[in-house]
């Protein structure tokens, strides 16, 4: 799913073997970007509703932009990292 070759970015060797695998530096990254995400969004929250904000509607603003910047911070790595094209996914990524 990487778009680094069809881009021509890649060189189509395999990462270093102590790297990260895939998998753990997207859950990594969008573990990160969940906090980032929903404390950004309630505050976009409070700037638009101001006094008018309630908690249930402050609570579905961070939530959705938890979901939304970790799941898109998730995909961008999955697309454009080394460690996340093919050949490394084969080799260095453990099927549980």
């Amino acid at each position: 799913m990487a778009l680094r070759q069809a881009l021509g970015w890649s060189e189509g060797n395999l990462m270093r073997p102590d790297c990260k695998p895939c998998t753990r530096l997207m859950r990594h990254t969008a573990g990160i970007f969940t906090v980032g995400g929903g404390l950004s969004f309630w505050i976009l929250c409070r700037l638009h509703y101001g006094p008018r904000i309630t908690v249930p509607r402050s609570l579905r603003w961070a939530g959705c932009g938890a979901v939304f910047t970790s799941s898109t911070a998730a995909l961008l790595v999955r697309l454009f990292m080394t460690e996340c094209e093919p050949q490394n996914i084969a080799a260095y990524d453990k099927p549980k």
